[in-house]
């Protein structure tokens, strides 16, 4: 391989409630290594800052690379950011706020840091890498445990007013729906994340209904300890309350890509996530059908829904093209 020059190297971080993805990536963004710790949000911020630390030094290492050599490092945090002081304002999965995460991890590798919503940095992950920069405008919606999104309008990540733009996961689409961990009832999250499709087929158990998920349980475990995985393989095996379950959960993300394609009319909608690196065979034609079924006559004409194929790659992909971008300015 040819030697990469000094300061040339760009670091994406993608930071969760339970864990820290790194990735060091060359100037045009092709990945060397990777390198995961735990997050450990109980230890509190300044526990968290470190380990952050310690999973860009293993990394760099893991690629064989000096520090010395990184530009810039990008991170994608959840929760509310302001942008332009690195600090995180808000984020109940790491129990912090008004986090200095930019000036602390500047102090302790001595390199310019970039923060942004995770969401967003999975969007830019997606536009500039998977489509190549070519949509002039494109929402990206990440079902998980939650659900986020990030917009792409005029080729540029928009932030909107308040630096909050693409809370998708909040849009009420069942008024009285089930409530919500933001508070209210009816968010799209609600009725179509991870949290929501397990706490459903709970609740169908309670009642009666069978479902084979409760024999994946190691002891001491419930169905929340279960992953998007485990969904999967319960349709695979005839499972038919999980089958249905999903199969409405896909309906209303169609619903809501509908709104969003009334409402913005983007060139493509792509989706990613961990139940969309699960479940995407057995969700993406209900999705695509039930948009098309709900979106305002002719306003979906041409407009792509697909999904991602990055994967768990999407956030620390999208943190290194912040790195690359802010790093330039």
């Amino acid at each position: 391989m040819a030697e990469v020059a000094k300061q040339d190297l760009l670091v994406g971080v993608d930071l969760g409630g339970t864990k820290i993805l790194t990735g060091v990536f060359t100037s045009q963004l092709k990945l060397l290594a990777t390198a995961k710790l735990s997050t450990k949000p109980e230890r509190g911020f300044e526990t968290i800052v470190s380990r952050i630390a310690r999973c860009i030094r293993d990394a760099v290492d893991e690629a064989d690379m000096n520090i010395r050599q990184v530009r810039a490092i990008g991170i994608g945090a959840p929760g509310a950011i302001d942008t332009e002081s690195g600090e995180v304002i808000f984020a109940p999965n790491l129990r912090w706020k008004n986090a200095p995460l930019k000036r602390e991890l500047e102090k302790a590798l001595d390199l310019p840091v970039f923060v942004e919503n995770d969401c967003n940095v999975c969007a830019l992950g997606v536009h500039e890498v998977e489509l190549e920069g070519k949509p002039k405008s494109m929402v990206g919606l990440f079902l998980g445990t939650g659900i986020g999104g990030g917009l792409i309008l005029d080729g540029r990540l928009y932030g909107g007013f308040n630096r909050t733009a693409g809370e998708i996961g909040h849009m009420v689409i069942e008024v009285g729906g089930p409530k919500c961990g933001c508070g209210n009832r009816g968010c799209f999250e609600a009725l179509a994340s991870r949290t929501a499709i397990f706490r459903r087929i709970n609740e169908a158990i309670k009642g009666g209904s069978k479902s084979i998920l409760p024999e994946f349980l190691k002891p001491g475990e419930d169905l929340n300890d279960l992953k998007s995985g485990d969904l999967r393989k319960a349709i695979r095996k005839g499972d038919k309350l999980v089958e249905k379950i999903v199969e409405e959960a896909a309906e209303y993300t169609g619903i809501a890509i509908a709104n969003l394609i009334n409402i913005l009319n983007p060139e493509y909608v792509v989706l990613g996530g961990g139940v969309m690196d699960a479940l995407a065979d057995d969700m993406m034609s209900i999705i695509v059908e039930t948009a098309h079924d709900y979106a305002m006559p002719g306003t979906d004409q041409g407009i792509q829904i697909v999904a991602s194929k990055l994967g768990d790659q999407a956030g620390i992909t999208g943190s290194a093209v912040l790195a690359r971008r802010a790093s330039k300015n």
